[in-house]
């Protein structure tokens, strides 16, 4: 039998929060799994090898006290506040089924009457809508898969603060951000915050067949989560460096968007920088450098992208895709 732990945030503050998410990764036992419950306040977080820039209305966010945050995983920018409940399961690889976890967020909310269904890999959707994304992350045997629940969220600020690319809206076959997201506060006026949590809770135990514990408090150290805090409130980490690009390309593939930022002298690859809202993060991070020092030609660039895929794993048709873009670019 699993051991079941859960935890829930006591505070508001998206760099604590991710902070602590991280610290619950590294030291989430053995045959164990976490759920952790947050709430972020008036906070967009975007993916980690995400364009701060290009996702979000930055000037805007932080004029009206918002925090800018960056995650560990891949995936998209979303928008946070008090209406929506965000969730991680943090468990060892040998472990980790995200069709067993996503199962929690379904039972959770078929106890208000609700009927939802896994969309893809990384969607939960009622009525065709979507109410809760997800994303993952793994590293040395430890994993998280995190994800928003849409409960009584203010959907005017997901068009105020994000700047969703109309080629990833129309791949979706929608007409703007908003008219494919649900609240379930609509089809359940009685949920809450707090009545949710107690479901999750619940359904937790149901699908894993056990009785879930509250975290003991000796399990954390505050100066470990204080550290870790500092670093996800940095703006190194949030915001990275604006590259002097003198040429950019885009382009939106099934997996994701890739924006490749070139700075080129002489015909050579001086800097580069990639972004990407695809959830397979470690080959995309990993692409600016490899790039620096490259010729600026489609064969040499090529070259290059083959070689770090013998080095970091990348999915095959991703790589295909990158490769054939590179070549239609005529670099």
């Amino acid at each position: 039998m699993m051991k079941l732990s859960y935890i829930l945030s006591n505070q508001t503050n998206p760099y604590r929060n991710l902070a602590l998410e991280e610290y619950l990764l590294w030291n989430v036992e053995k045959n164990e799994c976490i759920l952790y419950l947050w709430q972020n306040r008036h906070t967009v977080v975007i993916g980690i090898n995400q364009n701060p820039w290009k996702e979000c209305h930055v000037k805007e966010l932080e004029q009206d006290n918002g925090f800018l945050a960056r995650r560990m995983s891949g995936g998209g920018a979303v928008f946070h506040d008090l209406g929506n409940l965000n969730f991680t399961f943090l468990i060892r690889e040998e472990n980790n089924d995200v069709g067993r976890q996503l199962d929690v967020i379904v039972r959770a909310v078929s106890k208000f009457g609700i009927y939802a269904e896994k969309s893809g890999r990384n969607d939960i959707l009622t009525d065709g809508k979507k109410f809760s994304g997800n994303a993952f992350y793994n590293s040395r045997g430890h994993c998280y898969h995190h994800g928003t629940i849409l409960v009584d969220v203010d959907m005017s600020n997901l068009s105020l603060y994000l700047n969703v690319s109309s080629a990833k809206l129309q791949s979706k076959g929608v007409d703007s951000v908003r008219s494919r997201v649900i609240n379930l506060k609509e089809l359940a006026p009685d949920i809450t915050i707090g009545s949710l949590q107690d479901a999750l809770v619940e359904a937790f135990g149901d699908v894993y067949g056990g009785t879930p514990q509250l975290l003991p408090d000796e399990r954390l150290n505050p100066d470990e989560v204080g550290e870790m805090e500092k670093k996800y409130a940095s703006w190194d980490w949030r915001l990275g460096r604006r590259l002097p690009f003198t040429a950019e390309y885009s382009n939106r593939f099934a997996w994701g968007d890739l924006t490749l930022q070139l700075c080129v002298e002489s015909g050579m690859i001086q800097d580069a920088i990639a972004y990407s809202d695809g959830m397979d993060t470690n080959f995309i991070k990993k692409m600016g450098s490899a790039l620096k020092g490259t010729a600026f030609s489609s064969s040499e660039i090529k070259n290059r992208l083959l070689k770090l895929s013998e080095s970091e794993p990348v999915d095959d048709t991703m790589l295909s895709d990158i490769i054939n873009f590179v070549e239609e670019n005529n670099f």
